[in-house]
């Protein structure tokens, strides 16, 4: 089996070596945007700044990394092949950039990676394979793959060839945003945090890196409490691509001395993300990149109140029914969709009362459903689930009191679960 990169020093990975990735890659990886967003920032207090990776042809900042790994092989690592484990974006740079440059890939996806993400992998001619219920699992697959055909194994996070070419969004950054002060990236294997952070330290030591993992797979505030990267238990997470066990030990060397702050957010705060970048952006984003607004949203970043910050939107390879759903479950979370139980009278109009008070109110009706059978005793009554769009937790309130008013009781209210 391949051995993993032993623990580096800081100075592993070099800033001259993201100044020649940054030459390397030209050409073959955009120079996203890095925009202002004035509904961020007055939603969010600060003057934000959004670094677009989602932007890149596949998707997610990783084709940086991907490509200037691919560019440095030999002739001999090229004619093999390179493999990895990846639940989907460091999967799909890979394929896009070896189909591009004429190397074959091979890549490990656990077995619920995003299928929208293993599909597109294999329409880029990569070959595709499952393996485990998480990147962990699907690396020791890959490993066997490496001992058995001689193939290249590039980590996603770990590389020193993956770290530098993420350093290169830093140093677009500096340029973008002339004098900002933070900023915020999320964690996954951080990879992207310890490229980055290099870079903008070495240029400008004073501006503040801030670091967003999900409280699902903490594993880089595990590291940071351990001092070592350890294995943590991973559960499933809206931010799929920042659900590594382990974070890597290079990329943990580098980032520990210059990472400022690290936070967690739960669930429903990457999903009300999603959806005000959706709403206010126009961005299609996924949780992972969705992570450093969360941060805001959720009130774990007050020091950076009335700064110029940077929000690094990593990917936006989310599937399209996750979309839908997290789109819905965003809005409950806002309190824009609300569902209640409510008793009404059986006979004929009391189900038209109802939805005249909702129409009243300036609400609208999503969905109900009649519950008889295990409804209440009083058989002239009936139960009813409903589901309603509203404007905010204050206008359901109101709703609710004008059913009230109007005889009809509400036997419960639903909240989204965490």
């Amino acid at each position: 089996m391949a051995t993993q990169a032993p623990a580096a020093s800081a100075t592993d990975v070099r800033f001259e070596d993201i100044l020649a990735a940054r030459a390397r890659i030209a050409g073959g990886v955009f120079e996203t945007p890095c925009v202002e967003s004035p509904t961020l920032s007055a939603l969010t207090g600060s003057e934000v700044f959004c670094k677009l990776e989602y932007e890149q042809r596949t998707g997610s900042f990783k084709e940086r990394g991907a490509c200037n790994a691919l560019m440095l092989l030999g002739s001999e690592e090229r004619a093999r092949g390179v493999i990895a484990a990846s639940a989907g974006n460091h999967a799909l740079a890979l394929a896009y950039h070896g189909k591009r440059l004429g190397i074959p890939v091979t890549v490990v996806m656990p077995v619920h990676a995003p299928l929208v993400k293993q599909r597109r992998c294999r329409e880029l001619g990569a070959r595709v394979l499952n393996h485990g219920d998480n990147i962990a699992e699907a690396r020791q697959r890959a490993d066997e793959l490496v001992a058995a055909e001689r193939l290249t194994y590039i980590n996603g996070f770990n590389d020193a060839a993956i770290v530098a070419g993420a350093g290169t969004i830093g140093l677009e950054i500096l340029e973008q945003v002339p004098g900002v002060e933070a900023i915020v990236a999320p964690i996954g294997g951080a990879g992207l945090i310890a490229g980055m952070s290099l870079a903008v330290k070495e240029r400008s030591p004073g501006v503040r890196i801030v670091g967003v993992e999900p409280s699902r797979c903490a594993s880089y505030s595990a590291a940071l409490a351990a001092g070592r990267p350890v294995r943590v238990t991973a559960t499933s997470t809206l931010a799929d691509g920042l659900a590594v066990p382990e974070v890597g030990a290079r990329s943990f060397e580098i980032a520990r001395t210059r990472v400022d702050e690290v936070v967690t957010v739960e669930e429903n705060q990457i999903a009300l993300a999603i959806l005000r970048l959706a709403e206010l952006e126009k961005g299609v984003v996924e949780g992972a990149g969705a992570a450093p607004l969360a941060a805001f949203l959720a009130g774990k970043v007050p020091s950076l109140a009335g700064r110029r910050v940077v929000l690094v939107l990593c990917g936006g390879n989310i599937d399209p029914l996750v979309f839908s759903r997290v789109i819905e479950h965003g809005l409950a979370v806002d309190g824009r969709l609300i569902k209640f139980d409510a008793v009404i009278s059986d006979r004929p109009g009391g189900l038209a009362e109802l939805a005249t008070i909702i129409a009243r109110c300036g609400a609208s009706v999503q969905e109900v459903l009649h519950e008889r059978t295990f409804g209440e005793a009083d058989v002239s009554t009936v139960r009813v689930q409903c589901v309603a769009e509203v404007r905010d937790r204050a206008h359901s309130e109101e709703l609710f009191q004008a059913l009230q008013s109007r005889g009809i009781r509400v036997i419960s209210r639903a909240e989204p679960s965490r």
